[in-house]
């Protein structure tokens, strides 16, 4: 097996928030309702100091940051988006 060949295995198939509605046609995303699992990924706390509890995206790996880049893993994403409940 060439050099070439092990990096294309090893990297991620990654895509932009702009990108991921074509990568699952079928489920009808918008490019907010990528950034509303993005902003709801992590646990965080409201106005009172309550621990909200986040969707496990951020635990599933699929959000790669690079600076401002957010970049998501397309099979992390879609596993995680298997796993979810509808009304997450």
């Amino acid at each position: 097996m060439s050099e070439s060949q092990t990096v294309s295995n090893t990297l991620p198939n990654l895509a932009t928030v702009k990108n991921i509605p074509s990568c699952f046609p079928l489920l009808g995303l918008t490019t907010a309702a990528i950034h509303g699992h993005i902003f709801k990924a992590q646990d965080r706390f409201d106005s009172k100091g309550r621990k909200i509890a986040g969707n496990g995206l951020a635990a599933s790996g699929a959000i790669i940051r690079r600076g401002r880049k957010v970049l998501i893993d397309v099979d992390r994403y879609g596993a995680w988006l298997a796993g979810s409940t509808a009304g997450v």
